[in-house]
């Protein structure tokens, strides 16, 4: 599937511990700068690109001159905090040198789970992206001992392809893709060119770790893969250091696996929020918002909404009802119930003042909102 990232405007990458650090030996500034060189020339043709970045606890390592990963959870802590600040530096001088600004943002599966951590996340890194700004994410394994015991930023980057609804999720990893069988074990096996994500045939072909370095290896990524799926991202598995492969890649040249999203992007997201059974909470909205809502594809605004019900939570899935009680939409909440109260019928001049801070402009995004 040549095609598959030729049309895709918004663009995760994840690359490997054993990339970035050249299987260890530290922080590999040449491979880094070239995929920063990659990632400046894509946006510069208008694609929004995010960089997942292993590569922090291999890094601290040796500058700490640890010649194996440890064991003790606050060695390993300590190895990523040391670490981190080469990484981040690392990247923000090579993109620099682009003329592209970067951000370091630090993301722990926690962060993801909980929905107004999950919004306040996905609205950071989407400002960030219409700033033109490249975000780098990483765990942040220095305080989060899960991460450490059994994350891996495979699914990391699954976790933040959905959060920002790409398009597609590239995993650039020591492998040239998916292979029928362990290459290193059997030389004659097959690269699996194309496939569906969550195909349960891929999991049996995946092996085990492949690096002392990382703690991912190949069935981490086909069950990443799988994830970004749930959200319409097409996935590929390639082998970091082909030449120029982010931009032969969404070129549309084929390299290493690419493994496909069965659902479309949109239809995905408007089937989770429709499969919500239990809402804990709705709003009533004048005629004029159902109006806007249902012919004019708007978001949702405070000064259109006249009554709030129930109490729920900032990122919740409400519902949105009529002036007679029926349903014509649901979405995901910018404001908690009580602040809503608050500010129903009013403008957004006035949020500031009301709440003490000024935030989004919509009771609901026309992005995290379906009508039903």
């Amino acid at each position: 599937m040549s095609e598959a990232l030729k049309s895709a405007r918004r663009i995760v990458v994840k690359v490997g511990s054993s990339l970035v650090t050249n299987e260890g030996r530290g922080l590999d500034a040449h491979a880094v700068g070239n995929w920063c060189r990659q990632l400046a020339m894509l946006a510069a043709e208008g694609r929004e690109v995010v960089m997942v970045s292993s590569g922090a606890i291999a890094e601290g390592m040796k500058r700490l001159g640890w010649a194996s990963r440890p064991k003790p959870l606050h060695e390993l802590q300590a190895a990523a905090a040391v670490g981190q600040m080469g990484l981040a530096q690392l990247y923000e001088s090579k993109l620099r040198e682009h003329g592209v600004g970067s951000a370091q943002v630090l993301l722990t599966h926690a962060d993801l789970a909980d929905r107004e951590r999950y919004l306040n996340a996905r609205s950071t890194l989407l400002t960030l992206l219409s700033l033109k700004v490249i975000p780098v994410i990483n765990e942040n394994d220095t305080v989060v001992n899960d991460e450490i015991k059994f994350g891996d930023n495979d699914t990391l980057g699954a976790l933040v392809a959905n959060l920002i609804e790409a398009d597609a999720l590239v995993i650039l990893t020591d492998q040239h893709g998916l292979y029928s069988e362990d290459p290193r074990k059997n030389p004659q096996a097959d690269l699996i060119d194309t496939a569906d994500a969550g195909d349960p045939v891929l999991e049996r072909m995946a092996g085990g770790a492949g690096s002392s370095i990382g703690r991912g290896g190949m069935i981490t990524k086909i069950l990443a893969a799988k994830r970004a799926a749930s959200s319409g991202a097409t996935t590929v598995i390639a082998w970091g250091r082909e030449p120029d492969v982010l931009l032969r890649l969404c070129s549309g040249n084929s390299i290493g696996t690419t493994l496909l999203a069965p659902t479309q992007k949109m239809a995905a997201r408007k089937q989770w929020m429709v499969d919500h059974l239990k809402l804990r909470g709705s709003v009533v909205i004048d005629a004029g918002a159902v109006h806007k809502l249902r012919d004019g594809g708007k978001s949702l605004l405070p000064i259109g909404v006249v009554e709030v019900q129930g109490e729920f939570h900032r990122g919740d899935v409400i519902a949105v009802l009529d002036p007679t009680g029926v349903e014509v939409a649901r979405g995901l909440a910018n404001y908690a119930s009580s602040e809503a109260r608050l500010i129903a019928k009013k403008p957004s001049t006035e949020f500031e003042k009301i709440l003490g801070f000024s935030g989004e402009p919509e009771m609901i995004h026309r992005d995290n909102l379906v009508i039903t």
